[in-house]
């Protein structure tokens, strides 16, 4: 509902203070000061307040903000000077505000909004990295688990395995299509390895779909491509091939 600045004041006031989702849309200017700084000038925006003290402007288009802060202070204010409400986020450490001046408002509406659930993500690569440590022989018979998210200097591995040769294996999982970035990945973490260990070491990139140039970089790596098949559903993902609860070496 569109609403005189006067008569938005307390509405904005008692949204914030009762920590309520608030939707501001009208014509505004914005001014950023902190660590860099920036000002946008006048134009229709929305701004958007949520109870954890998010404070982000939406232009009408793109899905990001054009400017946000989170766990902010608010403050609100009625501008005599300008003639216009401005809304301030405050953030002490670092030092930051982003100020919004708002000259008409357009739609004002606010919600109490009971919603403390946690988005479940259903195959992510941890979760897809814990069934492979219950089997993966469905890669290579006798391939034999070592253990999972092993620390490096420069990342964490997914799995450490062991072939039926008694050389390492390095498994890198990925949920979507590996890059190149993702044969560099491997091939730092093979190279790391191979520098501590006195054996061989093999690096496995295990992932739904790779493109045509990191196959080709994998190859000239000397490091493998496994085409990683699994299926989403509630309550987990399920790969494909594994049958069962395989001994790891420390068992």
């Amino acid at each position: 509902m569109a609403l005189g600045l006067s008569e938005s004041l307390p509405i904005i006031q008692k949204a914030v203070s009762n920590n309520e989702m608030l939707i501001l849309i009208g014509n505004c200017c914005v001014e950023y000061f902190g660590r860099a700084a920036s000002k946008l000038a006048k134009g229709d925006r929305m701004l958007l307040i949520k109870s954890d003290k998010s404070f982000a402007i939406h232009q009408n288009k793109y899905l990001r903000p054009v400017n946000y802060m989170m766990d902010s202070e608010i403050a609100v204010k009625f501008n005599s000077e300008e003639e216009c409400l401005e809304l301030t986020a405050l953030k002490r450490k670092p030092k930051e505000s982003l100020k919004v001046k708002f000259f008409d408002i357009n739609f004002i509406q606010s919600f109490k909004m009971n919603d403390s659930t946690d988005i479940r993500l259903f195959g992510s690569e941890v979760e897809l990295s814990r069934q492979l440590l219950e089997d993966l022989s469905f890669i290579e018979p006798g391939l034999r688990p070592f253990k999972g998210e092993v620390p490096f200097a420069k990342g964490v591995i997914d799995i450490l395995a062991e072939d039926s040769k008694g050389n390492l294996v390095i498994v890198e999982v990925k949920r979507r299509k590996a890059s190149l970035d993702s044969v560099s990945q491997l091939r730092r973490y093979k190279d790391q390895l191979s520098n501590m260990k006195n054996k061989t070491v093999r690096g496995i990139l295990l992932a739904p779909e790779i493109t045509p140039n990191a196959l080709k970089m994998l190859e000239e790596f000397n490091l493998e491509y496994f085409k990683l098949d699994f299926e989403i559903s509630n309550p987990k993902a399920r790969i494909k091939g594994i049958q069962k609860k395989q001994t790891t070496l420390f068992d």
